[in-house]
């Protein structure tokens, strides 16, 4: 999550997690799937399937346990599943194919679309994408750095020129932390690794938001970026602490994001409009191009072939971007460099 990552991705996660909560679902609503887990959870099978971690106990009594407090290393249970999970999504695949024969088109079950399981993977395509961008992101970052610190002048204390350069670094680890949680919480979507997915993409659009303004302002002075950056750090410390530890509300979270997103944007859109950088063209770039990208998570549709679907799709679009977004960051500090070292000399 670079600019993109920054406004226009958590706009999309916002659109995403607010379509969850206010749309019900169909398909956990119909009986004929309620019946199948109801039965599921009673038999521990459906149909012919069945599941050893659906566990009763000596009077029959159903005994359901999350999946990492079954036997084994954790990082085998991570591919496995808890006894609820599997009785829902066979029931799912079931039904689905119950509605295929008679020709109606998927419906979602408990806020998601019916995907396929690949590798113990819930959503295999958006973990793939997700890895992607990451390694999209470490790529630039690296690059970023050998060219700060190897090929640009640096000042006589063997630091660099270029003013915002801590700032991207920083920038960066953020983006790398955000998307790696996003792989994670495609690949196992539990009330953990939806809380450090949300919490990282709040994060690292209160630092974006913070970058943007020392950026586009041109801020060098160490205490009025302290001044700047102290109340957003305080604002976006409390709201993560809040939607972590007392109540994960998904409308007052979209309203926050929102807010950061279209104050970025804003500023972006101004300043590359209104400056001379030689590289704004790449900037306008990445502005329209995830702009045209946010139509796919408005157009919401059902996974092809139960792995592509439309924020799976998205995913893939912002990994060519965030190449073009780092690339712009080498050549801002290119640029900054040159006029840095003239006037010094």
């Amino acid at each position: 999550m670079w600019m993109l990552d920054g406004w226009v991705c958590a706009f999309l996660l916002v659109l995403s997690w607010s379509v969850e909560v206010t749309d019900a679902s169909g398909g956990d609503a119909d009986p004929r799937y309620r019946g199948c887990v109801t039965q599921c959870q009673q038999t521990g099978c459906v149909g012919e399937i069945c599941f050893s971690n659906c566990k009763f106990s000596s009077d029959g009594e159903f005994i359901d346990r999350p999946w990492y407090m079954q036997q084994g290393p954790l990082y085998l249970q991570w591919k496995k599943w808890d006894c609820q999970c599997d009785c829902r999504y066979y029931c799912m695949v079931d039904r689905e194919k119950e509605r295929e024969s008679h020709n109606l088109g998927p419906v979602k079950y408990h806020g998601k679309w019916p995907f396929r399981r690949l590798y113990g993977m819930q959503e295999p395509a958006s973990v793939a994408f997700s890895a992607l961008n990451l390694a999209m992101h470490f790529h630039g970052w690296v690059s970023f750095f050998i060219l700060i610190y190897y090929k640009l002048p640096l000042k006589d204390g063997k630091k660099a020129y270029y003013e915002y350069a801590g700032l991207w670094h920083a920038y960066g680890l953020l983006s790398l932390n955000s998307w790696f949680w996003s792989a994670v919480f495609h690949s196992r979507d539990v009330d953990l690794t939806e809380k450090l997915d949300y919490s990282s993409a709040v994060v690292l659009l209160g630092y974006s938001l913070i970058l943007a303004i020392l950026r586009t302002f041109s801020v060098r002075d160490e205490a009025t970026r302290v001044m700047v950056a102290a109340p957003l750090i305080a604002f976006v410390t409390t709201h993560v602490m809040y939607i972590n530890f007392y109540l994960l509300d998904y409308g007052w979270n979209m309203i926050v994001c929102i807010v950061m997103a279209v104050a970025q944007l804003s500023m972006w859109a101004v300043w590359a409009g209104s400056s001379k950088h030689p590289s704004r063209w790449k900037l306008w770039f990445v502005v329209f191009a995830g702009s045209l990208a946010m139509l796919l998570e408005i157009y919401d549709f059902p996974p092809y072939v139960g792995l592509f679907d439309a924020h799976a799709i998205w995913h893939a679009t912002t990994i060519p971007l965030t190449y073009i977004w780092w690339s712009f960051i080498r050549d801002d500090a290119v640029f900054r460099t040159s006029n840095l070292v003239k006037k010094a000399t």
